[in-house]
């Protein structure tokens, strides 16, 4: 019985392998695809593509001019997902995003209602500048995001699947924007920096976009490859001492006695949607690199942008000059 046992623990273990070589093969593919288009921005397109293998949505954050709407586009391209854009302004109304109820009246005269959805019924919705919009429409994004479904006058419309959002923030600091809610912060997997590309890859960008024909990018991937990609991520095996790194790190980053001397300097921190992140996040990485499970680099590695948006300093520590990224530095420090 037991011998029985032990042949079918193996075989499951040969299925997840292939399974992983196949998937790992075409999700590179898309990785190449996205950066034959975008250049410059490797680890921003590596943590957008594990947010979308973790089944995630992500925060891209940067000033305007960085490509962030064309790393959407292009990604929609490359994992053959209905991409939709929507530009958020203050006048913004949440009927805009979700869609609304018409009345209609037929030839005979009966009249009813009908439902015209919004750009949200998207495998891939591009919410750009999310940050210039109202916290009312803002927070119409939220029930999207966490359930997969809309309530428009009382009747669910479900959302297609896949369903992911690739939201753009201006820096803060910019006029006119408004500051997205904790609890909407929370629904991103990652928060992920866009910064200016270096020298190389700004001359190529300058001759590749200028020239009498642009490059283009190519379907590497269908939405079922997606949805069975993202189905093998949550199957991949996590060893102990790679969950141990996550229950630490996430456990550090709040204030109390688990963070040391550093919990004086946290005013609120992660939850265990953070810990859930983390534990999609490192599959979908190692996944991404050819590999059939995650190790404690993969936590180090993704620790900062799925820590970094659920956690604030307290007032002291930031008149002292602390910020949230050098609090995460010294977090790593600790299980590296």
């Amino acid at each position: 019985m037991a011998a029985a046992g032990g042949e079918n623990l193996e075989k499951l273990e040969d299925m997840i392998v292939r399974a992983a070589e196949s998937t790992a093969v075409h999700v590179r593919a898309a990785k190449a695809a996205i950066g034959a288009v975008i250049f410059g921005q490797d680890i921003v397109v590596e943590r957008a593509l594990i947010t979308i293998l973790s089944g995630g949505h992500a925060l891209l954050v940067g000033v305007p001019g960085l490509a962030k709407t064309k790393l959407v586009d292009t990604m929609g391209i490359a994992l053959g997902l209905d991409a939709k854009r929507v530009q958020f302004t203050p006048d913004l109304m949440p009927s805009d995003i979700l869609g609304t109820e018409v009345l209609e009246e037929t030839p005979g005269g009966k009249r009813s209602f009908r439902f015209i959805a919004g750009p949200v019924f998207a495998q891939l919705l591009m919410a750009d500048e999310i940050n210039r919009a109202s916290p009312r429409t803002q927070s119409a994004l939220l029930q999207a995001m966490q359930e997969q479904h809309v309530s428009v006058a009382g009747a669910r419309h479900d959302l297609p699947k896949p369903f992911h959002v690739l939201a753009t923030q201006n820096p803060l600091e910019q006029e006119g924007t408004y500051p997205l809610p904790e609890a909407q912060l929370d629904r991103f997997l990652m928060e992920v920096d866009v910064d200016y590309p270096d020298l190389a890859s700004e001359r190529k960008i300058m001759f590749d976009t200028t020239g009498a024909e642009e490059t283009r990018a190519k379907a590497a991937m269908t939405s079922d490859d997606l949805i069975a990609a993202q189905r093998l991520v949550r199957r991949l095996p996590v060893g102990e001492s790679v969950v141990e790194a996550i229950l630490r790190l996430v456990r550090s980053a709040r204030p109390g006695p688990e963070a040391g001397d550093l919990g004086k300097l946290i005013s609120w921190g992660p939850g265990p949607r953070a810990s859930q992140a983390l534990m999609l996040a490192v599959r979908a990485r190692a996944l991404l690199d050819g590999r059939f499970a995650p190790s404690v680099d993969d936590v180090i590695e993704l620790a900062e942008p799925v820590l970094k948006h659920r956690m604030a300093l307290t007032f002291a520590a930031r008149a002292e000059g602390e910020t949230i990224t050098n609090v995460i530095q010294r977090l790593k420090a600790r299980i590296g």
